[in-house]
């Protein structure tokens, strides 16, 4: 498995430690599936644009 480091906004890494403590999973991976899912979306996005 790769290991990502990313920055976030204060508010925002707060906002998804919210939703992650809330959902009871790990901040981890709340935010790799959030970030799976805009990828998913991006890439339906692009195949329109074809």
């Amino acid at each position: 498995m790769v290991s990502v480091t990313i920055t976030l906004d204060p508010v925002v890494a707060a906002f998804y430690k919210h939703v992650a403590e809330l959902a009871q999973l790990p901040i981890e991976t709340v935010l790799s599936d959030a970030l799976y899912k805009l990828a998913g979306e991006l890439s339906l996005e692009a195949m329109k644009k074809k």
